[in-house]
């Protein structure tokens, strides 16, 4: 579809196994190359993505979900990417959704989509996601988006988007290996002005998915908030 952009998927893998082919089976046409980091899974992660002609690399020692995520990102800009879409191989974000995230970065209309998991309450609760875990999502969002000037949705997904001079533009080395990762990168990518697009996305929480439990949620939390805040200190 878009013969002048290369769009790699990246994939950060911890204990996959089960949900992994499944995954890959859904990604669309239009994917160019897709990477399976396995952050030393103690599963046969591994070796089903090598069975399914994934390009493999495997961390020695588990360093978290942010040293999973950086190494997706190194190696996708190496592969000379010009378009890198992160999909969580426990299948917990539909990866038939990889085109539209994929054409609005490849169309101009943005240099970074996030999946919005939060369109109701109703809707939210439905497809599994814990009354907690909604509720923190909301407030954190709220906040996030108070200090940073946004109006996003949610700024806790999964499921996101990159232009290469986007990632180009990031300073991981100064990130968390850690879950709050991910709002490091979006402070980041808030400061440098970059166009922000968001698609609502079904919530999918089953067994098989992963999910932190509530004590490292309410780590990830406060963290957040004290982010926030430096944030909206620091900003001129």
């Amino acid at each position: 579809m878009y013969a002048n952009k290369k769009i790699i998927v990246v994939l950060p893998a911890y204990n996959a196994a089960r949900t992994l082919e499944k995954t890959v089976a859904e990604l669309p046409a239009l994917v160019d190359e897709v990477i399976l980091v396995d952050d030393a899974s103690s599963d046969d992660t591994t070796e089903i993505a090598k069975k399914l002609g994934l390009f493999v690399y495997r961390h020695q020692k588990n360093g978290g979900y942010g040293a999973n995520q950086k190494s997706c990102y190194r190696l996708a800009l190496e592969r000379g990417a010009d378009i890198v879409v992160m999909v969580h191989p426990d299948y917990q974000y539909d990866p038939r959704l990889v085109v539209y995230f994929a054409s609005f970065i490849a169309d101009d209309y943005f240099d970074v989509m996030l999946g919005s998991r939060i369109r109701s309450r109703r809707e939210t609760l439905a497809g599994g996601m814990p009354p907690y875990k909604y509720y923190a999502n909301r407030f954190l969002t709220f906040v996030e988006n108070v200090a940073t000037g946004q109006n996003l949705s949610e700024w806790h997904t999964g499921m996101r988007a990159y232009s290469a001079q986007v990632l180009q533009s990031l300073n991981l080395d100064k990130t968390s290996n850690d879950f709050v990762f991910d709002t490091q990168v979006l402070l980041q990518i808030v400061a440098r002005k970059w166009r922000i697009g968001e698609i609502p996305v079904p919530v999918r929480y089953f067994p098989e998915a992963s999910s932190i439990n509530w004590r490292r949620s309410l780590r990830y939390g406060i963290s957040t908030l004290l982010l926030s805040i430096k944030y909206l200190w620091r900003k001129p």
